[in-house]
């Protein structure tokens, strides 16, 4: 069962705390999940913290040459079955990082669903990095039907290609109302912008991270 993504969650209710530390680029990209508490599974999600994900020479020279990075979270509930795994369910957000050259500026945005959210605007890029490393709790919690489960985080890093700049911009900046009017499908604006451009991504790079929990057993608790 898939949870929704639609509401504006991710940016205003579950970006907790500021970065654990100033994430200059210098480290090793890594991105992990912890669970919550066992009696706070069924009320609570899990937090992702996706680190250094900026680094790379290649990376931050097509970002200074004003080709954004699109950075894809997708967070699974997993129970865990006799003989298979079963997945329960699964969300999914993005973090655009893009330099503004007439600002000298590096923009962090969030998309959920089809809608922007701002995570700000930095002029050095170590900054931008511990925007996009900020934990954030996933809107995704445990079942009270299952005994023994897991979370699985993914996360790939690729780069825009210069044909799909126009549309993202206008995107970013809410121009296409017809999307938002009903008269366009929403999913296929962020479809087409941005989840199809993994064919296209310039010089083939496309980097994929993974992590997972334990396994937890919930237990009931108070909220």
């Amino acid at each position: 069962m898939a949870a929704s993504l639609r509401r504006p969650l991710l940016l205003a209710a579950v970006l907790i705390g500021s970065a654990a530390s100033s994430a200059r680029g210098q480290g090793r990209p890594t991105l992990s999940i912890s669970a919550p508490a066992a009696e706070q599974v069924m009320h609570t999600g899990p937090v992702v913290v996706a680190a250094n994900m900026l680094t790379g020479r290649k990376l931050q020279e097509l970002l200074a040459s004003g080709f954004p990075a699109r950075l894809h979270f997708t967070v699974e509930l997993w129970s865990v079955g006799g003989w298979v795994n079963d997945l329960e369910r699964r969300v999914e957000w993005d973090v655009v990082v893009r330099w503004l050259a007439v600002e000298k500026t590096y923009e962090v945005t969030q998309l959920v669903g089809d809608r922007p959210f701002s995570l700000g605007k930095f002029t050095q890029l170590g900054d931008a990095a511990a925007a996009v490393a900020r934990p954030t709790r996933a809107p995704i919690v445990s079942l009270a039907s299952i005994k023994r489960a897991y979370y699985q985080a993914t996360l790939s890093v690729e780069t825009l290609s210069l044909s799909d700049l126009d549309e993202v911009e206008r995107w970013l900046r809410g121009e296409l109302q017809p999307a938002v009017r009903g008269r366009r499908n929403p999913g296929t604006v962020l479809g087409r912008g941005l989840k199809t451009l993994a064919s296209r991504l310039l010089g083939g790079e496309r980097r994929e991270y993974a992590a997972r929990t334990e396994v937890f057993q919930a237990t009931e608790g108070k909220r």
